[in-house]
């Protein structure tokens, strides 16, 4: 996918999302509620009346199983086009069509077995070269014609790569691409932080 064009001035800035404790537990819990809903069929719930939810933000949810921390679902939007709050509610639900996982989706009765965790991100920064990146702080997000695919910071700090084996693993496993085709000089790299909150049992103790 292209760069959206909200970007505009933002580019120029790294800009973190400061939320506090009762905050963050609020969207939290307002994720929690929007996969419950999608899955029993029910209505949307209400966005907390807090102004922090307000403000635009780009916005991951990931699902992944207690104990073996096996993935069940990570979707996410990069812009900053809606509200935070309105972005997670989104995020919870679209991450049960997570397509990795369409033969094995996410059910109401293992949600009990599941942890969640929100990443909210920085506007997006152009980057100097496709190694300009701090690689256990920045997620990237990398695009090459019509091709384009991001990594979370949390990738590179799980899996112990380093920036080459990162950049080749996202050109092969996101873009369809070559693995050195983030060597090549159309390529534009692009580096954003992230406020990750969680991970948390889906269900809390």
């Amino acid at each position: 996918m292209p760069l959206p064009r909200e970007y505009g001035i933002a580019l120029r800035a790294r800009v973190h999302m400061i939320l506090s404790a009762d905050e963050q537990t609020a969207l939290l819990e307002l994720a929690r509620a929007s996969i419950r809903s999608a899955l029993l069929g029910a209505p949307e719930p209400a966005i907390p009346e807090i102004p922090a939810l307000e403000q635009p933000a780009g916005c991951f949810v990931t699902l992944h199983e207690l104990r073996s921390h096996r993935l069940r679902g990570c979707v996410g939007r990069l812009d900053a086009k809606a509200p935070l709050g309105k972005t997670v509610v989104k995020m919870a639900q679209t991450v049960l069509e997570d397509p990795r996982f369409l033969n094995d989706p996410v059910t109401a009765s293992e949600l009990a077995d599941l942890e969640i965790e929100l990443s909210i991100l920085s506007p997006l920064i152009p980057a100097s070269s496709t190694v300009d990146f701090d690689l256990l702080r920045d997620g990237i997000y990398l695009t090459c014609g019509d091709r384009s695919g991001c990594f979370l910071p949390q990738v590179a700090r799980e899996t112990g790569w380093s920036k080459e084996q990162l950049l080749d693993r996202l050109c092969s496993e996101k873009m369809d691409l070559p693995a050195s085709t983030w060597r090549d000089r159309d390529t534009r790299l692009f580096r954003f932080t992230t406020l990750v909150i969680g991970p948390a049992p889906f269900v809390p103790h």
